[in-house]
Order: structure tokens, then C-alpha cells, then sequence
């Protein structure tokens, strides 16, 4: 299950990303915001790595305007490695070699079309689960 949330300037990319996880027939959560009215970004990016970090889901999405402040936000949260990618490759890398568990994107950064294929990219790699993989995320988490 994916927890999704952005605030109001990530709202209309995460309605293009919700028809998309519709499509994929993935279940999903939206956690807010629900309009474009002016809100601010952690309320949003808590809210998701909270309910990743509890484990009643599996990732997350999360989208501002640029991506950095809500992944900030979210990476405050023990738990959570979420990972701002503009392109299929970051999201890919972060996904074998970080098991990052939130992907947050920039509105404002990327298109509609490249948005969702990161997104499709994120959610379709695993984590290789490599030995020297772990050994760091044990490190980042320690």
C-alpha cells in the first residue's frame, strides 16, 4: 500500500499520480492536501513518513514545489529514507542501493510524463539487498 501527500503546490501533480496509481491498480492512501489553497509542506510529509515508518505501508510519495523542503521534512522521521529524484536513474540507484522507502518529487522540477515514469521506476526496482547495501543503511539508520 503507498501513502501519497504533497502540499498545494504539488496538488495537481499528485492528482496526475493518483489517476496513475489508479491505472497501475495500486492501492493507495491520499493523505492531503485536498486543494490548492496555500498550506504548508510538513504537515503533508509527517503524515506520510509516519504511516511508512509504522509499517501499515509499504512507501511513499510525496511532492512540493521542489521536492527538497517535504523530503526534509519526511527524512526527519526515524525510519524513513526518502529520496528527492528528478530522473528514472536516481530513482532506480536509491531503490537498489538505498532501499529509500519515500520518493519525493519537485513539481515545479519536473513534467507530468517524466514524473510518472520515476515514479513507475521507484516502485518496479527492489532493493538488491546487497551486503554492502545494507552495511550503509545500517549506518545511515544508526
Amino acid at each position: 500500500m503507498i501513502a501519497i501527500g504533497s502540499d498545494h503546490g504539488g496538488f495537481s501533480l499528485k492528482q496526475e499520480i493518483i489517476g496513475h496509481l489508479e491505472e497501475r491498480g495500486e492501492s493507495f492512501r491520499d493523505f492531503g492536501t485536498y486543494s490548492e489553497e496555500s498550506c504548508d509542506y510538513p504537515d503533508f510529509g509527517k503524515a506520510v513518513a509516519r504511516a511508512v515508518a509504522s509499517g501499515e505501508y509499504q512507501t511513499g510519495i510525496i511532492i512540493c514545489g521542489t521536492g527538497i523542503g517535504i523530503s526534509i521534512t519526511a527524512n526527519k522521521v526515524p525510519g524513513i529514507r526518502a529520496a528527492l529524484c528528478g530522473d528514472c536513474f536516481s530513482a532506480e540507484a536509491t531503490r537498489l542501493h538505498n532501499d529509500a522507502n519515500i520518493l519525493a518529487l519537485g513539481a515545479r522540477v519536473v513534467g507530468t510524463g517524466l514524473a510518472l515514469k520515476i515514479v513507475d521506476t521507484f516502485l518496479d526496482t527492489p532493493f538488491s539487498g546487497d551486503e554492502r547495501h545494507r552495511r550503509r543503511i545500517e549506518k545511515i539508520e544508526s
